[in-house]
């Protein structure tokens, strides 16, 4: 796995480019701001890129449109962004052109090894990962007559489970119940949100959140 890496932090830079390396993976570049990191990805042709939201000049969104630009120039680069909060605006924009091969997570999750290499892999196999604080705030925050709410409290459980791009099998370990019953409230959920149900998990978690993201621009 080739992986460029664009964060300002210094220390936050080398120390995931020292841990990346320490798990065997091939960082062919770290950078400091977009234009850097563009022109990484144009040189090296990374499989993953990690992207801060916010750097130079501005410290807004230079991460994010860094990292739309770089997909559109790569089609199919493996884009896992970081975030030292929540940002649902800079979430949806990303989004907007599909969730595979794209993960959201906030930077203390990089202190979680396990999960932040999870959440890496995931992606470079073409999933999502998706910060389940992102997914909560999606959740709640839409209109009081939103199809999120025809949804059981099980149900919305795993629709967020499904949003971070969890399959079923680590659903039912999260939740403590059965494979059968996660299937069912699937079922359900897609059935309440008139979304076509699929069992490949890319396009369930893409349906999914299109549809957080339709509730989001509507809230």
């Amino acid at each position: 796995m080739r992986i460029v890496i664009a964060e300002d932090d210094s220390l936050l830079r080398e120390g995931l480019a020292l841990l990346l390396r320490a798990e065997s993976l091939d960082v062919v570049a770290t950078t400091d701001g977009p234009e850097a990191f563009l022109a990484a990805v144009d040189e090296h042709k990374p499989d993953v890129a990690i992207v801060d939201v916010r750097m130079p000049p501005t410290h807004t969104d230079e991460g994010i449109t860094a990292a739309v630009e770089a997909r559109r120039r790569q089609p199919g680069l493996a884009v896992l962004v970081l975030s030292a909060y929540v940002e649902q605006a800079f979430a949806t924009e990303l989004l907007s052109g599909g969730a595979a091969r794209l993960g959201y997570l906030l930077k203390e999750r990089v202190g979680r090894v396990e999960e932040f290499l999870s959440a890496l892999h995931r992606v470079a196999e073409g999933g999502t990962a998706i910060d389940p604080e992102v997914v909560g705030q999606l959740l709640t925050r839409t209109r009081p007559d939103a199809a999120l709410n025809r949804l059981s409290p099980r149900e919305r459980d795993v629709l967020a489970l499904m949003a971070e791009g969890l399959g079923n099998t680590a659903i039912a370990e999260r939740l403590f119940v059965t494979e059968g019953a996660v299937h069912k409230h699937i079922r359900n959920i897609f059935s309440k949100l008139d979304l076509p149900p699929d069992d490949r998990a890319d396009r369930r978690v893409t349906a999914v959140l299109r549809y957080l993201e339709d509730t989001q621009r509507r809230a």
